[in-house]
């Protein structure tokens, strides 16, 4: 619809072409490797690019978002592939769709820009030594049937059979790497990963080197789509694997709409996070069905066509035409590909997402946000995902709260300052203030946000200054509170009125009053009163304390 609004021409087409054949030079390769990397065949990752990204880029919030798979899953992927088969993968994968569209409808989008760096960081630097794990095997050509999914357990095996490296292996792994580095720093604009790919297989099919290819392990690459499936399932397995639904909708939201946001401040446009969301969800619901993997918006691949010219969707739905091309016309070429040069790749990607720089950064921040990055860290590479990122967001929020706290400030203030004036002045000497006020008139103010994390410093305040016959709080520096600060004060008033003090709050904004009166907390004329401002809750207080005088006489 955008593009019929806006119009579209044969140099959109043009530059569309261009940007993405220019992606599916770069995803070709990529997508065989992460899928080999998550214990999946390589031909799963082509049906991902290719079914995934079409969806993706059509559907999607982001006018030139690339969509497939990437290295964030491929921990999640091959933990869900060892304990549940691939069947467990598709209906994991299903269940992240419905996830994931729900979000969208429910517009939840936007609460991703609230997820902490720290965390994001930690997962994702965690990511990359799990991914650098998982292919030494291949890059060293060891002879292992099979790999754990625990961390410890992979290395103590790896060790094991460190004597049947393979040294030509070994020595391809390493050449491809040092070409992509050469690559990336001479020729940046060059489709470095398939000019790796197709050297190291020109090298072995010349040389006769004695190395695993994608032929020998996997049997090649089908030449035709898989006709969609629905898997095999019971209740009790949709239950064992929501944990890692969620965990897989969670990367596919955060990192599409992250790249979202980069491709936005590459061209100055705007996404709608939660169409990309239902997108998303559309796209994962459907690889699934194919026999694919998770996809979500690949940031590298998103910013390689944004700089290759793309200016539509029309790129990515192109980027996916192409690779399906490759598929059915030059599937065969993909048998040559040796797995030690597709390890290679992903160290290469590996690196690429260890985030050094974010992380020597982070650990210049203050302690607390250190604790949850390496926290999420060593969970990730020692756990798992889902339990890294639940325990990051826990400790991250904890941090928030007590920060949060430190800055509400719940104090004495006998100052007869009006807060609505502006141009008022504090007076200076405390002795000055309280002369001010009344006998049997106490004043305290409440400054910030006044929610659980220091609801219970309400409590204490009584107990410090003992039974005055009227009690002011001002609340006017009180933007919101929450169900726990409306119980701390429901306690403060049946104290009140149990210690006969008369207690009156001023100043409450509409989003406290709102709050209060949906709760039951209303003014009742006798020992609770709202008034709008300081002067008139010291006039109130001078009536109050004047009042039994005056009966006297």
């Amino acid at each position: 619809m955008t593009l019929l609004r806006q119009g579209y021409g044969p140099d959109d087409l043009r530059h569309d072409l261009l940007a993405g054949l220019t992606v599916a030079i770069v995803a070709l390769p990529l997508s065989m490797a992460l899928a080999i990397a998550s214990g999946a065949s390589p031909a799963s990752g082509l049906t991902t690019a290719i079914v995934a990204g079409l969806l993706i880029s059509a559907l999607g919030g982001s006018r030139v978002q690339i969509g497939g798979p990437t290295a964030a899953f491929i921990p999640v992927i091959f933990n869900i592939i060892d304990q549940h088969g691939y069947d467990g993968l598709v209906l994991a994968t299903l269940m992240a769709g419905a996830i994931l569209i729900v979000a969208g409808v429910m517009r939840l989008g936007t609460l991703v820009k609230y997820m902490p760096q720290p965390v994001i960081t930690g997962f994702t630097a965690g990511i990359a030594v799990s991914i650098f794990t998982s292919q030494i095997k291949d890059a060293l050509g060891l002879d292992i049937e099979r790999l754990p999914a625990d961390f410890f357990e992979r290395w103590q095996v790896y060790f094991q059979h460190l004597g049947s490296i393979n040294p030509a292996a070994a020595v391809l792994a390493f050449g491809t790497l040092v070409l992509l580095v050469a690559l990336r720093r001479y020729r940046p604009r060059w489709p470095a990963f398939l000019i790796a790919v197709v050297a190291a297989s020109v090298v072995v099919l010349a040389s006769g080197l004695p190395v695993d290819t994608i032929a020998s392990r996997f049997g090649g690459i089908p030449t035709e789509l898989p006709v969609p499936h629905w898997p095999q399932f019971d209740l009790a397995m949709v239950r064992a694997l929501l944990p890692s639904a969620f965990t897989i909708a969670f990367l596919a939201g955060v990192e599409s709409l992250l790249s979202a946001v980069v491709a936005d401040g590459m061209t100055g446009g705007r996404h709608r996070s939660n169409g990309e969301l239902v997108a998303q969800g559309i796209a994962n619901t459907a690889s699934a069905l194919v026999g694919g993997l998770p996809a979500t918006g690949a940031i590298v691949r998103t910013a390689t066509n944004v700089r290759a010219g793309a200016r539509t969707p029309v790129a990515g739905v192109a980027h996916a035409l192409f690779i399906l091309a490759f598929v059915l016309l030059a599937a065969p070429l993909a048998d040559y590909v040796p797995l030690p040069a597709m390890a290679g790749l992903l160290l290469m990607v590996a690196w690429n997402m260890s985030e050094t720089e974010r992380i020597r950064q982070l650990m210049r921040a203050p302690v607390g946000d250190r604790v949850v990055l390496l926290t999420t860290f060593a969970l990730t590479v020692m756990f798992d995902l889902t339990l890294a990122v639940e325990v990051g967001v826990v400790l991250a929020a904890f941090l928030f709260m007590h920060r949060m706290s430190d800055v509400v400030a719940l104090e004495s203030d006998v100052g007869l300052i009006d807060e609505d004036r502006e141009d008022a002045e504090e007076p200076t000497a405390e002795s000055d203030q309280r002369a001010g006020l009344p006998d049997g008139v106490e004043v305290y103010r409440v400054s910030g946000p006044l929610f659980f994390a220091v609801a219970n410093r309400i409590d204490d305040v009584l107990r410090a200054i003992g039974t005055p016959r009227v009690f002011i709080l001002r609340l006017r520096r009180v933007p919101l509170i929450d169900a726990s600060a409306v119980t701390a004060l429901e306690n403060l008033i049946e104290r009140c009125r149990r210690d006969g003090i008369c207690l009156v709050f001023s100043g409450l904004q509409p989003q406290p009053r709102d709050v209060l009166r949906r709760m039951g907390i209303v003014p009742d004329g006798a020992d609770l009163h709202f008034v709008d401002d300081f002067p008139a809750a010291l006039a109130l207080a001078r009536k109050v304390v004047e009042a039994p005088a005056a009966a006297a006489r």
